[in-house]
């Protein structure tokens, strides 16, 4: 079978689905792997790294969508070119499909096998190919490493001749991966961290990181089998913003990661909220992409109200494409591994498979996934 990577179509995607010891152990199982030329410098590594292993460039898109079976990419194709893929070709990526209704329609006429990333179930088999947690983990650091580059004052505290500088206070709202991972790298830098989360189950992870938990009466929540936080109410939501408003308004450094699949994300710091801020504050959302978590932030822009930088930057795993590049090549090449029958040296789908079943979108020219077939 021949695996393709195109170059990423998206101007400000940087990261690639490829790394040279990847395609090694792709190459090893049997499988040609070819990379339409230009398409890996967010990897880290030259081409001649990749010839080295045995991959084959090719020039053009077109001429290399025709012949792969398996495409992997970052970001989803365009309508337009899926006509250029073979039918019955296999493509792994993520692909938003809730919002990608005409793309997910293409595919299925175009009788294409297309996995969602964002679909994979949360399951332990899964665990290695979990790109959206990959992913997640490493906005998580950005955002920290942002925040402090924005705000007016340091993290950590110091004993100085001229006196005591206080510690710079973080308030991480969602203890999901990203927020995790947020609350670890505030704390590593030396920040005095606070987190906030509709799920009363993460306060051990968040305490055990050295945060401070932050309670909020908004009655009963929980989460998903799949982990994720439970969407709330209007009012739930209300009696949320209410009680964050006073750590916000003591908090230097302010991040949010509310996210919730398949829908806008919700509005958790309201403008009255950013209004009671200190002047040099600064908000990192992680959720712009999605609609933003923050009243008065601008997709792709770092912005200021009231003396206070709202940073809605996107695509914050991309600020580090080298290590993004490695870890989403790694889920990719896993993915295909778990699949692959070594007798047949071929990528086998398994309808039947539990994981196959959660991300699977379209196959057989039908779009398969009961989530996002059309309701009759």
């Amino acid at each position: 079978m021949i695996i393709g990577v195109p170059k990423e179509a998206d101007a400000g995607e940087t990261r690639a689905a490829m790394i040279p010891a990847n395609a090694t152990r792709l190459l090893a199982l049997g499988a040609t792997v070819q990379i339409e030329m230009g398409a890996m410098g967010g990897s880290g590594f030259p081409d001649d790294a990749f010839t080295s292993a045995g991959v084959r460039f090719i020039e053009g898109r077109q001429k290399l969508l025709e012949s792969s079976d398996i495409v992997l990419r970052v970001r989803k194709p365009s309508v337009e070119e899926v006509a250029w893929m073979k039918a019955g070709a296999i493509q792994i990526s993520f692909l938003d499909p809730f919002k990608e209704t005409e793309l997910v329609a293409k595919l299925a006429a175009s009788r294409i096998s297309a996995f969602s990333l964002e679909m994979l179930p949360r399951i332990t088999r899964a665990q290695k190919m979990d790109a959206l947690t990959s992913q997640a983990n490493l906005a998580g650091y950005v955002a920290v490493i942002l925040g402090a580059s924005h705000s007016s004052k340091i993290f950590p505290m110091m004993m100085t001749a001229a006196g005591t500088i206080s510690p710079g206070r973080v308030f991480v709202i969602g203890a999901g991966v990203a927020g995790l991972q947020a609350i670890a790298t505030a704390k590593r830098l030396g920040a005095r961290v606070d987190a906030f989360d509709t799920r009363p189950v993460v306060e051990e992870q968040v305490r055990s990181l050295g945060a401070r938990f932050v309670k909020i009466d908004i009655g009963e929540i929980g989460q998903t089998k799949e982990g994720y936080a439970k969407p709330l109410s209007e009012e739930q939501l209300q009696k949320q913003r209410e009680g964050m408003k006073k750590v916000c308004a003591e908090s230097d450094v302010v991040i949010t990661t509310a996210l919730v699949f398949g829908r806008r994300a919700p509005v958790i710091v309201t403008k009255e909220m950013v209004a009671a801020m200190k002047p040099g504050s600064v908000i990192v959302d992680l959720a712009i992409e999605s609609g933003g978590n923050v009243e008065g932030g601008e997709l792709g822009k770092v912005v200021e109200r009231n003396g206070v930088k709202i940073v809605g930057l996107v695509n914050l795993p991309g600020q580090v494409p080298v290590h993004a590049s490695q870890v989403y090549s790694t889920n990719l090449t896993n993915f295909i591994e778990e699949f692959w029958d070594k007798e047949q040296k071929r990528f086998v789908l398994k309808p039947e498979d539990e994981i196959v079943q959660g991300c699977l979108v379209t196959h057989a020219g039908e779009i398969c996934n009961p989530k996002l077939k059309p309701k009759s």
